[in-house]
């Protein structure tokens, strides 16, 4: 009867050591996101501001493509020669950092 339960608190013992729970990080870092949905318009819809301060701006640009969200802020598509880019504006012609 000895042998029985010095086994069973052998086995018991053994068994608690893997229960210990092991820390969990709490640090989670998460990046959102937003992205404003653009809607494609003609290069004839883009306000005149726009198109002064590209032409100010990048001397020689073409106007590949134009999309508006609904901020009224705009994204142009240029080339300049061999090299394209893409840049924003807000209707009022002021270059947006994006």
């Amino acid at each position: 009867m000895k042998k029985l339960i010095l086994s069973a608190i052998v086995v018991l013992g053994t068994m608690s050591i893997h229960a210990n729970v092991l820390p969990v990080s709490q640090n989670t870092n998460a990046t959102v996101t937003i992205q404003t949905e653009y809607t494609e318009v003609t290069a004839d819809a883009v306000p005149a501001a726009v198109k002064t301060a590209l032409q100010t701006a990048y001397p020689g640009a073409k106007l590949d493509k134009a999309f508006v969200n609904e901020k009224k802020e705009y994204k142009l598509e240029i080339s300049v020669g061999d090299q394209k880019a893409t840049v924003y504006s807000d209707v009022n012609g002021n270059w947006l950092k994006i």
